[in-house]
């Protein structure tokens, strides 16, 4: 039997609420459907909010996935995003370095087009936006210096064009 998962982004708006992820969430786990990553943000319209919600699956599962979501009262809009919109994901890391391996490590972060947002005696902190693979990208690079914390949003997305998620 041929494997065809594959990575879905789903971009919705939802009310603005106490509750709504925790419902998400548990609608997913029921299910038996596993979150690869989930970010909420607010919108312009204080009464909505933009969740981000990255699955595994196949078209069955992301049919599923959208039927299900879909039919809550707390969704506003929902949408399975498609490989050309434009998605971001934010890492802060924090990295162990002697002043020798400074200049090693923001070599690399040029390269990726991070920034360096902290420095102390010991340590530094960089921050990298993209998309998913140039983060994995630069973590590959990077992983052989000691790592002191890594923070990873998760993905966000939007659609190009003139319309909205409200709009479809």
């Amino acid at each position: 039997m041929e494997n065809n998962e594959r990575t879905g982004v789903f971009s919705m708006l939802v009310t603005n609420e106490a509750g709504v992820a925790a419902r998400l969430t548990s609608l997913y786990a029921r299910r038996g459907y596993n979150i690869d990553s989930f970010t909420a943000s607010p919108t312009n319209d204080p009464k909505l909010t933009r969740i981000t919600l990255v699955l595994t699956g196949d078209d069955r599962k992301f049919n599923q996935i959208f039927t299900q979501t879909a039919k809550q009262e707390f969704v506003k809009s929902i949408s399975l995003m498609e490989d050309n919109d434009l998605y971001r994901e934010l890492l802060l890391l924090k990295i162990k370095a002697t002043k020798k391996e400074r200049t090693e490590i923001k070599e690399i972060v040029d390269i990726f087009r991070g920034k360096i947002v902290d420095l102390s005696k010991k340590s530094l902190v960089v921050e990298v936006t993209g998309n998913s693979s140039k983060i994995d990208g630069f973590m590959n690079m990077i992983n052989c210096y000691e790592l002191i914390d890594v923070c990873r949003t998760g993905v966000t997305g939007i659609r190009r064009g003139d319309r909205g998620l409200d709009e479809e």
